[in-house]
């Protein structure tokens, strides 16, 4: 069971069909260690669950609340990035074997490659800044996706096959293995935890005071040294740098919305193939050492965590950084100067690896929230939008069909202004900056209709999908785009007759139609915004349009 990094003297790294026949064939040998296959990828291939466990039963595994904790570890999410491919691949073995100790408390459950698509579209270029292995996969999955963006939004196979195992197994600790780009320095591993302040709570701080500083002294007794993801492109690191905070499109922001502890492995492109992969095998190690240790102490803070979201009354859905409240690294880099380019003749930067030194640099790891919402007692979706819903389900979600029909009151949302991406991005022209003008409204609610109530566990993930103005919510990525065209019009010669009708039964809207005339010299003299605006004042005006259809009950 010697893995192609090992015989290659840590060059190489298998093929996808080698990865999965090289489980299979532990599974064969081994009764703690099974493969499952799960959901269909966009490339036509089942996504495989590994887990080691020395009890089989996949039912026994992730069904119960006195279930272990179970660790999921994803690799090859962008299939350049190979590391934890192979760290995975020994390290299942090497469990297996007892070559090191099998967790107590908790059961080790790996991806083998989730971006099947890009693994097989397999070369030796495609990674510009990275240094090995020889061949590798593609970013792109089979339709071209970024995975890594599609978490929230589910547009691949890849995403919804994903969100099936997660849901399967609910995982205490997840872990995604990635390799960075940007800034040169001397470590080859990094971490990016997921941000604190977003995961929230008494988990948020444990999180960042408990289990990332064990981590971080556990490896370095080990002589791996590691910092914070590096969160610099084209400058150096010495001015300072943020955490990354990662949005729900992305895994660990994805995981977040069900308080998972996550975290994701990015090793340094410019270090050897061999010592990325060997690092990321020790953090895999250090990282289960100490989260078996931990396992009942993050289980019980995951249940505490949710319970408190299901009984707040408000959410925060928008963030920034917080920069009163820094923290200072000791960072090991290398000088970085802006020299003249010999190819293009302008400033370009170059790092000297024969300067290599420690400074003390500024860490921006605390963000505070900006925009918030109150938590209603439910949402209600029209029947229309099953595609909603469906994605809703597939995440665990409760949606309860309305049996008849009935009135409520409701607060309903119109969108007041919004901006979109200029390019598209991955599959979608997002929108962002997205703002929403409230109104209390009776409203029909007919029989066919969902009624999503809060209070489960999956509140965090309804919020940040269904409240327009979160950043990856559903409306941000589109899937409410057709409320956003008009689709009644008028003829202009009709019209104006009977916009002067109108005016006429309404003095106050006639003395509002003039003052805007006359304050507003762009409106004055465009006479079909004129005849749009005293449209879109009339009972003519279509209700459904920049309307959003999801609304809000209670709370």
């Amino acid at each position: 069971m010697t893995t192609l990094f090992e015989e290659s003297g840590g060059t190489e790294t298998p093929q996808y069909d080698e990865v999965i026949s090289f489980y299979e064939q532990l599974a064969d040998g081994h009764t703690a260690v099974a493969m499952y296959e799960m959901g269909k990828t966009d490339s036509g291939h089942p996504l495989h669950l590994v887990t080691f466990n020395p009890n089989r039963s996949f039912e026994s595994e992730f069904s119960g609340n006195e279930r272990k904790s179970v660790l999921l570890i994803n690799n090859g999410i962008h299939p350049g990035e190979s590391d934890g491919i192979d760290a995975s691949m020994m390290l299942i073995r090497d469990l297996a074997e007892g070559k090191i100790t099998a967790p107590e408390n908790m059961i080790i459950a790996v991806i083998p490659v989730y971006n099947i698509g890009g693994a097989l579209n397999r070369n030796s270029s495609t990674r510009t800044n990275q240094n090995g292995p020889k061949e590798y996969g593609f970013r792109g999955n089979a339709r071209n996706y970024d995975l890594n963006r599609d978490f929230i939004k589910a547009d691949t196979r890849n995403a919804l096959a994903f969100i099936d195992i997660f849901q399967t197994v609910n995982p205490d600790f997840f872990i995604d293995s990635h390799v960075s780009n940007g800034a040169d320095y001397q470590y080859t591993l990094t971490h990016l935890f997921t941000q604190h302040n977003k995961l929230g709570g008494e988990l948020g701080g444990y999180l960042q005071l408990t289990f990332m500083p064990r981590l971080e002294d556990s490896l370095q007794k080990r002589s791996w040294e590691i910092t914070p993801y590096v969160n610099v492109f084209n400058r150096t690191p010495e001015s300072g740098f943020s955490q990354f905070l990662d949005g729900p499109r992305y895994s660990t922001g994805y995981t977040t919305l069900f308080n998972t502890l996550g975290m994701m492995i990015e090793t340094h492109m410019l270090k050897p193939y061999k010592q990325r992969v060997e690092g990321t095998y020790a953090l895999l190690k250090e990282f289960i050492d100490i989260a078996d240790a931990e396992a009942e102490v993050v289980k019980q803070l995951r249940k505490v965590t949710t319970e408190q979201y299901k009984t707040a009354t408000s959410y925060p859905i928008r963030w920034e950084i917080d920069s009163s409240r820094t923290t200072t690294l000791d960072f090991k880099g290398y000088e970085g100067n802006m020299v003249t380019s010999e190819l293009t003749g302008a400033q370009r930067l170059k790092y000297d690896r024969n300067k290599p030194f420690s400074k003390e640099v500024t860490y921006y790891d605390h963000f505070k929230p900006v925009d918030s919402v109150t938590i209603p007692d439910y949402y209600i979706i029209p029947a229309g939008y099953h595609n909603v819903v469906n994605l809703l389900r597939a995440n665990g979600i409760k949606c309860d069909m309305v049996n008849t029909d009935t009135t409520v009151t409701a607060q309903v949302y119109y969108i007041e202004d919004f901006k979109t991406t200029g390019n598209p991005y991955e599959g979608h022209y997002l929108h962002y900056s997205t703002q929403v003008t409230p109104k209390m409204e009776q409203l029909e609610v007919r029989k066919g209709d969902y009624k999503v109530s809060t209070d489960q566990n999956g509140i965090r993930y309804i919020l940040e999908t269904l409240e327009p103005a979160a950043p990856d919510s559903y409306f941000n990525w589109n899937y409410f785009d057709a409320i956003l065209q008009q689709k009644e019009g008028f003829s202009p010669y009709v019209w104006e007759d009977m916009a002067i009708e109108f005016l006429a039964s309404d003095p106050q809207l006639r003395a509002e139609f003039e003052n805007k005339k006359a304050s507003d010299p762009a409106f004055s003299g465009n006479w079909y915004a004129q005849l749009d605006w005293i449209h879109k004042k009339s009972p003519n005006y279509e209700r459904s349009h920049l309307r959003y259809p999801v609304v809000r009950v209670g709370g």
